[in-house]
């Protein structure tokens, strides 16, 4: 396995607290390369997985929606007694934080959407896709191979891994994800981010088109920070050094951000 590796290094006095949620199709594993050394440095670190997938994929269910998700991490904080938390998601756990944020904000220190999807109250993911690819992919979800229809995992190449190591360690965990996750919408009570500080976490190389239009939203709000990493969307298995980094950078309480 290879990675492009450099020593972390962080004030002595600045630990932090992550929950890094993983996107479509993944489960914790993907974040092992970028948790290991934020442990190391001393922080703590949970990279739970949600409901039907990686490690808990026998659970996959047509009653997996997004707000499962969103209960799976409110539980993680509630029962680990975590607070001031830098919640971290990426690509669809965009719209899982922003769910878990408007639940339960107390326990929260800053929102980072990492190369993250976000969507209006109300709105579910393929409520923003044309008819004939809804047909498409739901037609896709009922011969993934699986007891209940789910959503076949893309190839490695289409998150922008190039590297042989790379896309063999993804290929290999990859699970078909909830259909239902994509079907269901969030019924947000309050705002995006409900007035916690937000990042946006903006991959660049290359853009993945999919989080397009929400990088732009996030890039237009006055009261978000807006920044890019040079790496492409599964940036914390090809990049986990400038994934650390730009945790820490951007978790900080010393950090001048929104």
């Amino acid at each position: 396995m290879t990675q492009r590796k450099k020593a972390v290094t962080i004030s002595p006095n600045s630990k932090l607290t992550f929950v890094l949620v993983h996107g479509a199709w993944h489960g914790g594993w993907c974040w092992s390369r970028v948790a290991g050394p934020l442990r190391d440095a001393g922080h703590t670190v949970y990279t739970p997985t949600l409901t039907g997938l990686g490690e808990r994929s026998h659970l996959l269910s047509d009653s997996t929606t997004l707000q499962t998700f969103v209960d799976d991490i409110v539980n993680v904080l509630v029962w680990e007694d975590l607070r001031n938390v830098v919640l971290v998601g990426h690509s669809f756990a965009g719209l899982v934080i922003s769910g878990v944020a408007d639940a339960i904000p107390e326990r929260l220190a800053r929102l980072i959407y990492f190369d993250a999807f976000i969507l209006d109250s109300g709105i579910s993911t393929f409520d923003t896709l044309p008819a004939p690819v809804v047909e498409k992919l739901e037609a896709a979800a009922s011969q993934a191979g699986t007891a209940t229809p789910a959503l076949p995992a893309p190839k490695p190449k289409s998150l922008g891994l190039t590297s042989p190591e790379d896309i063999e360690f993804v290929a290999s965990r990859l699970t078909p994800h909830p259909l239902a996750a994509y079907k269901t919408a969030l019924q947000l009570r309050q705002p995006q981010g409900n007035g916690l500080p937000c990042t946006y976490l903006h991959c660049n190389q290359p853009v993945f088109q999919a989080v397009a239009a929400s990088s732009d939203w996030a890039k237009s709000q006055a009261d978000w920070h807006w920044t890019t990493l040079a790496s492409c969307h599964a940036a914390m298995v090809s990049d986990p050094d400038l994934v650390c980094e730009a945790l820490l950078r951007l978790g900080s309480p010393e950090s001048e951000l929104p």
